[in-house]
C-alpha cells in the first residue's frame, strides 16, 4: 500500500468514527430490558435452636428481570456518560434451610440511580461499566419453610450497584446486552436465622435488548 492510499484509508476510517459519533450524537435515550438469574451466597446460621443438620439460609437462583431507562450525557468517539435507572425485579427467591427458621421465598426490587461509561459508542461492541445507589425492598411469605407464621416482615434497605457489562449493535438502533451486576444490599428480615450478616451481595446475571432513540 502507498503512502497516498494509507492517508486515504486512514481519512475514511476517521470519517466514519466520526459520523457514526455524530448518529450516537442523535441517540441520546436508551430503554433496556433484560432476563437472568440472581446468585446469592449461602449464609450459616449461629445458635441455631434446636440443632439442625443443615444449619444454613441457602438461596435459589430466583428468574430476574430488570428495566433501565438511560440517557447520554457525553459522547466522544472514545467514551460515553450515561445517567441510567437500572429497576430490577426478582420476584420469587426461594430460600432453604434444615431448621423451620426462613419463609419458603421472598422477593426483591432494587432501583439504583447510577453513571455509566461507555467504552467507543460510536462502535458496533461498546464495553462498559457502572456505578450508583439506591434502595431495595424485601417482602416475605408469611409462613415458615416447614409451616407456622413467620415473624419476619417487609423491610426496606439501601443498596449500593456495580455492574460491568458489552453492548453489542446487530440492527439500526437496537443492541444486545450481556451484563453482570452486583447489589450490594441489606439482608431480610430473618428473626430466627441469625447469620451475623447485615449485608449480602446479590449478583444479577443476565441479557437482553436495548433500543437507542
Amino acid at each position: 500500500m502507498s503512502g497516498k492510499q494509507a492517508v486515504t484509508a486512514i481519512l475514511a476510517v476517521m470519517i466514519s468514527i466520526l459520523g457514526a459519533s455524530a448518529a450516537a450524537q442523535d441517540e441520546k435515550n436508551e430503554l433496556t430490558g433484560i432476563l437472568g438469574r440472581t446468585f446469592i451466597s449461602d449464609q450459616g446460621i449461629h445458635g441455631l435452636n434446636p440443632p439442625a443438620l443443615n444449619p444454613f439460609v441457602r438461596s435459589g437462583k430466583g428468574l430476574t428481570f430488570e428495566i433501565n431507562y438511560a440517557r447520554r450525557l457525553l459522547v466522544t468517539p472514545i467514551f460515553s456518560v450515561s445517567a441510567e435507572v437500572p429497576a430490577v425485579f426478582n420476584l420469587d427467591e426461594d430460600v432453604g434451610s434444615g431448621g423451620n427458621v426462613v419463609p419458603p421465598n421472598y422477593r426483591q426490587i432494587f432501583i439504583t440511580p447510577s453513571a455509566r461509561l461507555n467504552l467507543f459508542p460510536a462502535t458496533a461492541v461498546s464495553p462498559w461499566v457502572s456505578f450508583g445507589g439506591g434502595f431495595g425492598h424485601f417482602s416475605e411469605d408469611k409462613t415458615l419453610i416447614y409451616g407456622g407464621t413467620n415473624p419476619g416482615g417487609s423491610s426496606t434497605t439501601g443498596v449500593i450497584q456495580a455492574g460491568i457489562g458489552l453492548d453489542v449493535r446487530v440492527w439500526h438502533r437496537f443492541s444486545i446486552r450481556g451484563q453482570v451486576r452486583d447489589f450490594w444490599s441489606g439482608t431480610p428480615d430473618f428473626p430466627l436465622a441469625d447469620t451475623g450478616k447485615t449485608r449480602q451481595h446479590n449478583y444479577f446475571v443476565g441479557g437482553g435488548v436495548v433500543w437507542h432513540f
